[in-house]
């Protein structure tokens, strides 16, 4: 490989690094090409990137960014590295499920929000919720209190009704 094409593709990496929200290095010694196709396809429906690069190159472009040092000593063996932008857990479940399902796939470490977790978190990492997730009870949170204060307004007009009824029955009578 050529030092132009190294340089361009520590930039792409380093670039790539600053836009994820999460960063998941993985062992993938033992993978069949299948297997491989299979574990691409499900991080390519979740929006995750998924690429192999040279643990060297790796480095480099973690060192242009600060905070990522701990990962260094990680960076041994076939490492292929899954970029989260929009959901940062979804790698996390799809590796757990990918393990479970073919117990070959292994993750050294991860950075989620440029906090540093060593591999061996990954079931706990798998179980947080989704962006998806963590939206829906957020939104849920907020509708409760309205939807109270709407039954409560129209137990009010019923009782209303009810009473301005009884008065009309009385004018009536």
């Amino acid at each position: 490989m050529k030092k132009e094409e190294k340089k361009e593709i520590i930039t792409e990496v380093a670039e790539t690094v600053r836009k994820a929200n999460g960063i998941f290095f993985t062992n993938f010694s033992g993978l069949t090409v299948g297997q491989a196709t299979e574990l691409r396809r499900e991080f390519f429906k979740a929006g995750v990137q998924y690429r192999v690069v040279k643990n060297t190159l790796i480095r480099e472009a973690l060192k242009e960014l600060s905070g990522y040092d701990t990962v260094f000593a990680k960076l041994v063996g076939p490492t292929g590295v899954a970029f989260a932008f929009d959901d940062p857990v979804a790698p996390a479940k799809i590796i757990q499920k990918f393990t479970e399902k073919h117990n070959k796939l292994s993750l050294k470490a991860c950075v989620l929000e440029h906090q540093v977790y060593d591999g061996s978190r990954l079931k706990e990492l798998s179980q947080l919720p989704s962006r998806k997730e963590t939206m829906a009870a957020i939104l849920g949170a907020v509708q409760s209190p309205i939807a109270g204060i709407a039954g409560a307004v129209n137990a009010v007009m019923r009782d209303l009704v009810s009473v301005v009824g009884e008065i009309e029955k009385k004018k009536a009578a």
